[in-house]
């Protein structure tokens, strides 16, 4: 059947709706290499005619020279792509002859083969990267090879990095330009310093870096002074956290009653055997002690007492209304607070801002509301 040209014009072309986008091709992980074959749109007949590729090296035009008078056949084209830092020393060989000739020095001949197979498949087996981790970060690093570079950084993150080689790595990610890598061993060098210290790779840097090892010390002695630091901390807000419980408990005692003290103490009544307030039983204890004390009007006499009396100095700081409050001696210590000296008031001040600080009390059944403490 015969087409007319107008059927092929713009206007009719417009119209015709768009086909669908192919479908994706989704690649099978296979044992023989690493997961990456079932992260890539490559399927695994491709991926092997690459490898096929390097290891016949049919039409190979490169030679790499390697140590020990090793030698490995390439394509100029594939691994040029790969590298622009291979194809730049590619271009520098100005013999004539059918073979460019590049030099690959200083790493194991099995590396650099592992290496070039990378640059045609981006496959390795697991045991080649066990096996030459830091040659390939080194190798991938000076020749620029990005995605193996962050794959031996995931490596070492996941799977090779430990107490043994953690300095290596650490000082391998520093000429490397490998940040995270570098953050990482420093994490696992200040967590396990007692293991890593006893280290050959210790010993080594501490010969032929000492500066970086000076510089290691400092950190591993300001992050046990950041520890110390925390910890006081973490004791501060704990002992702020019972006084603030402590003046719950005071109020629900005097107030409401509990166990054996307060205004709703029956005869023969049941001893309560739990209640809300963790501080209200020894609260109990040291107002009874309180009550019998021989020794408590006497200066530094009982420190029993003297806690007794710090604590009910606290209470009537942060209580804003002392002519209802059911504690005892709270307005007598309000009275007491006219005539203390600015360095006492100061202190107490401080302390009452730490201990308001750790809790919200503006809703407080027993607390009005808080008080200034500004300094």
């Amino acid at each position: 059947m015969e087409k007319n040209i107008d059927d092929f014009s713009p206007e009719k072309l417009s119209a015709l709706p768009s086909p669908p986008p192919p479908p994706p091709v989704k690649a099978k992980p296979t044992d023989m290499f690493s997961q990456r074959r079932s992260q890539s749109l490559v399927s695994t007949s491709t991926r092997d005619s690459w490898d096929r590729m390097f290891d016949e090296a049919l039409g190979a035009d490169v030679l790499i020279h390697t140590d020990d008078n090793g030698l490995i056949y390439a394509h100029s084209n594939v691994i040029g792509m790969a590298s622009d830092v291979i194809k730049g020393l590619m271009k520098q060989d100005k013999r004539k002859s059918h073979r460019k000739s590049i030099s690959i020095l200083g790493v194991p001949h099995d590396a650099v083969r592992v290496f070039i197979r990378f640059l045609y498949s981006s496959c390795y087996e697991k045991q080649d990267m066990e096996d030459f981790a830091f040659h390939l970060l080194v190798l991938s690093h000076v020749y620029v090879v990005p995605h193996l570079k962050r794959l031996c950084e995931s490596q070492f993150e996941n799977v090779l990095l430990n107490e043994e080689n953690v300095i290596d790595v650490f000082q391998l990610s520093l000429l490397c330009d490998a940040p995270r890598l570098g953050l990482i061993c420093h994490r696992m060098i200040l967590k396990s310093f007692e293991e890593v210290s006893t280290s050959e790779g210790w010993q080594a840097m501490k010969q032929s870096h000492p500066s970086l090892h000076k510089e290691l010390l400092r950190s591993v002695a300001y992050e046990l002074n950041s520890l110390k630091e925390r910890s006081r901390k973490q004791k501060e807000i704990q002992t702020y956290t019972q006084l603030y419980e402590a003046m719950e408990a005071f109020v629900h005692i005097c107030r409401d009653g509990c166990r054996e003290i307060g205004p709703t103490k029956i005869e023969n009544k049941p001893r309560v055997s739990s209640c809300g307030f963790q501080a209200c039983n020894g609260l109990e204890k040291l107002l009874k002690h309180l009550a019998v004390c021989k020794l408590r009007s006497i200066p530094g006499g009982c420190t029993h007492c003297k806690r007794m009396w710090q604590l009910l100095e606290l209470h009537s700081r942060i209580c804003v209304d002392s002519e209802q409050c059911k504690v005892p001696l709270c307005g007598d210590f309000k009275e007491r607070m006219k005539k203390q000296s600015r360095k006492d008031e100061k202190r107490w001040k401080l302390l009452v801002k730490n201990v308001l600080s750790t809790k919200r009390i503006g809703g407080s059944p027993f607390f009005l509301q808080a008080i200034d403490v500004s300094l």
